[in-house]
C-alpha cells in the first residue's frame, strides 16, 4: 500500500523556519518524483517544489526561490521541506504528492496536481505577525 505522511507543521513567527518531512512507503522511491503543494484558505492550489530522488535536482516556484529548499534522504524514503525566512503568506495547509518522475520531471510538468497519483494529508503551517 502506498503511503505519504506529511508532518512537521506548526506555528512560526515570521521571519521564523520550519522544516516538513514527507515519509513515504510502498511504492520504489528512486522511480518517483515529490512535490511540495499547498493551500491558503480561499486560494488554489499552488505547487512549490518537486525533487527527482533519484536525479539530486529540483525545480522550485518563484514564489520560494531562495526561502525554500527540498532535499531527499533515499535511504529513508522521506522528502523534507526546509522553509526559511517565513512570511504571513506562507500561511497554509501543505501537501506532499507522489508521481511517477517519467511523468512529471523531465517535460517539466511538476506543477500540475492532477498528475500525481498519491498524495499525503496535510500539515498546517501558521505564519504568525
Amino acid at each position: 500500500e502506498v503511503q505519504l505522511q506529511a508532518f512537521g507543521g506548526g506555528l512560526v513567527q515570521v521571519g521564523g523556519s520550519l522544516r516538513l518531512s514527507c515519509a513515504t512507503s510502498g511504492f520504489t522511491f528512486v522511480d518517483y518524483a515529490i512535490t511540495w503543494f499547498r493551500q491558503a484558505p480561499g486560494k488554489e492550489r499552488e505547487a512549490l517544489t518537486c525533487i527527482a530522488p533519484s536525479e539530486g535536482s529540483a525545480f522550485h516556484a518563484d514564489s520560494v526561490k531562495g526561502r525554500f529548499t527540498i532535499y531527499s534522504d533515499n535511504a529513508r524514503n522521506t522528502v523534507y521541506l526546509q522553509m526559511n525566512s517565513l512570511k504571513p503568506e506562507d500561511t497554509a495547509v501543505y501537501y506532499c504528492a507522489a508521481a511517477d518522475r517519467s511523468d512529471v520531471f523531465y517535460d517539466h510538468s511538476w506543477y500540475r496536481g492532477d498528475l500525481y497519483a498519491y498524495w499525503a494529508q496535510g500539515t498546517q503551517v501558521t505564519v504568525s505577525s
